[in-house]
């Protein structure tokens, strides 16, 4: 909780000037390790709360090498208390008191929770070097379009939505550009990817206005969980709904993508097989692997929301059903899960009958071009 209180400050301060403090300096968080623990009575304040005086040494910044007691409270709630053990490394917020900072004595320090990102670093160094060794050239290609989709949406669609552009359809935007460098990346540029690439924006787009509608008639407020509230005691001039509709998008692209590869590859290769096939016959033969492809990867979407949601799944044994299915949070994973589906079902036909015509068209321009070469 109190590092997402931190990130929200910091990205407050950056994006939005009008909301923040101008009086003080903005610090960037610093590296501290737990030096020693002590532990004081604090009946005051709760019976069930625990005081901790941590003794932190600053590892980075300008306070390199300096000692500060900070006070860490244990309420006896695991998803607001930070556990700390002599030795661990944590992420510390650093707040100014006053206009100026020369010395230790102008800022104070705040646990913002332990420090994460080495192991981070390794899970994520272990997944792309295993996906060098075993895709070689296509794992290049992968790690390319992971970057560049996570950049855009880290310095595309952020800073949009948090400049008030409308949150769809920046989304809707974001997942497109994606989608061209991604599966023309991977698949190159060719009649197949386009295929592929135009059945997942249509989907995508449709996916956008089903997520408006589901929202609006099922009145979801867009504050599912603990970040949206944060963020509207930052930015309250956002719109929830659209960030929720942008999410619901975002949420499916992956899924739509490999759809619409799927069939748009598998159209390409019936035709290299039997260029006699017209193209009701290989819009056919799409539908047919399409409908394949439905069950598993309606059925991927649907897992996703619900290991995502598995909290709530169990909240269900302990609530009456009516209520369950009507509170918010479990309307809004449903309703998620549900267009990320829909758009899905949508996709299969519109790849089908753009791959169908487009890799008969154009392979048939390119065999009579080359035939034409041979003749001269």
């Amino acid at each position: 909780m109190k590092k997402l209180i931190a990130i929200l400050f910091l990205l407050t301060e950056i994006f939005c000037p009008a909301f923040a403090d101008d009086t003080k300096p903005v610090l960037p968080s610093q590296t501290g390790i737990v030096e020693n623990i002590k532990y004081e009575d604090a009946e005051e304040l709760n019976q069930d709360t625990t005081k901790q005086l941590v003794t932190i040494k600053v590892l980075t910044g300008d306070f390199k090498g300096t000692e500060r007691i900070v006070e860490n409270m244990l309420t006896g709630n695991p998803a607001y208390d930070i556990n700390l053990n002599k030795g661990d490394k944590v992420v510390l917020h650093v707040e100014p008191v006053s206009d100026t900072v020369s010395t230790p004595d102008d800022v104070d320090f705040f646990i913002a929770d332990v420090k994460r990102d080495n192991q981070i670093l390794i899970f994520g160094s272990i997944f792309f070097v295993m996906l060098l060794l075993i895709g070689h050239k296509k794992g290049l290609t992968s790690i390319i379009s992971i970057v560049s989709t996570v950049a855009l949406i880290f310095f595309m669609l952020m800073p949009m939505i948090l400049s008030g552009f409308c949150p769809i359809a920046s989304s809707v935007l974001v997942g497109i550009l994606s989608t061209v460098i991604t599966i023309y990346l991977v698949g190159g540029f060719n009649s197949k990817s386009s295929s592929a690439i135009i059945g997942t924006a249509t989907s995508l787009i449709f996916a956008g206005g089903l997520s408006m509608i589901a929202i609006y008639f099922a009145h979801l407020t867009g504050f599912a969980g603990e970040e949206p509230m944060f963020l509207y005691t930052a930015r309250p001039d956002l719109s929830f709904t659209g960030i929720l509709s942008a999410s619901m998008v975002i949420a499916a692209l992956g899924a739509l993508m490999d759809t619409a590869v799927s069939i748009a590859s598998t159209i390409n290769e019936i035709y290299e097989t039997d260029k006699t096939l017209s193209i009701k016959q290989l819009f056919k033969s799409g539908m047919n692997v399409g409908r394949d492809i439905i069950g598993t990867m309606s059925n991927t979407l649907i897992l996703v929301y619900l290991g995502s949601a598995l909290p709530l799944v169990l909240l269900s044994s302990n609530i009456d059903m009516n209520k369950f299915f009507n509170l918010n949070q479990v309307a809004t994973e449903i309703l998620s899960a549900l267009t990320g589906s829909i758009a899905i079902l949508v996709c299969v036909p519109i790849t089908a009958i753009v791959a169908a015509y487009l890799i008969k068209r154009n392979k048939q321009k390119t065999d009579f071009d080359l035939k034409r070469i041979d003749i001269n």
